[in-house]
């Protein structure tokens, strides 16, 4: 049984005013980033209402791409898959996860606020930092499974295609 911690009040609460909200994962196998050596399935997250653009997205696309040519972003051999979040309408995060040494599961993030620069740009390290909100995990949840999938099989050429075929889509 768990023990109720004397300061369990006063720890992890929530904004009085914070509402949640669904939004929605959208795998969109036609935008995936295609490599000479690397493969990164390509999902949205963002609310039901909302819209990333197609100029956004071809623009986040070209960074990635640019990012790979110069070495910044070292994905060489790699499968994963990226999350392209949409937040509030003008922020977004372009969060990049590949698989390597078997089972882990590597990230990097980029973000771009609108309203301050239009470029996209690498998320500065910290000791203690967000990795993933609740909607983002949704996603990470559905691939942990395609991931230990793909482990369990022969993991042969028809395995990998078969987990870049295993997607998901819905509300998170």
């Amino acid at each position: 049984m768990t023990t109720n911690p004397p300061y369990l009040s006063a720890i992890a609460n929530v904004d009085a005013d914070y509402v949640h909200y669904p939004k929605q994962a959208i795998a969109l196998p036609d935008h995936d980033v295609v490599l000479p050596d690397a493969y990164l399935k390509w999902y949205e997250v963002r609310e039901a209402d909302d819209a990333i653009g197609d100029d956004v997205r071809e623009q986040a696309h070209k960074f990635l791409h640019a990012e790979v040519a110069s070495g910044d972003l070292a994905i060489s051999g790699d499968l994963g898959f990226v999350i392209h979040h949409l937040c509030q309408g003008t922020f977004y995060f372009l969060i990049v996860c590949t698989w390597r040494n078997n089972n882990e599961m590597w990230e990097t993030v980029y973000i771009r606020d609108t309203t301050r620069h239009d470029d996209l740009s690498l998320m500065e390290p910290g000791r203690h930092r967000e990795t993933m909100c609740v909607w983002e995990m949704g996603v990470l949840v559905h691939e942990q499974q395609a991931w230990t999938r793909y482990l369990y099989s022969r993991r042969d050429d028809e395995a990998k295609l078969a987990y870049l075929d295993d997607r998901f889509t819905g509300t998170v």
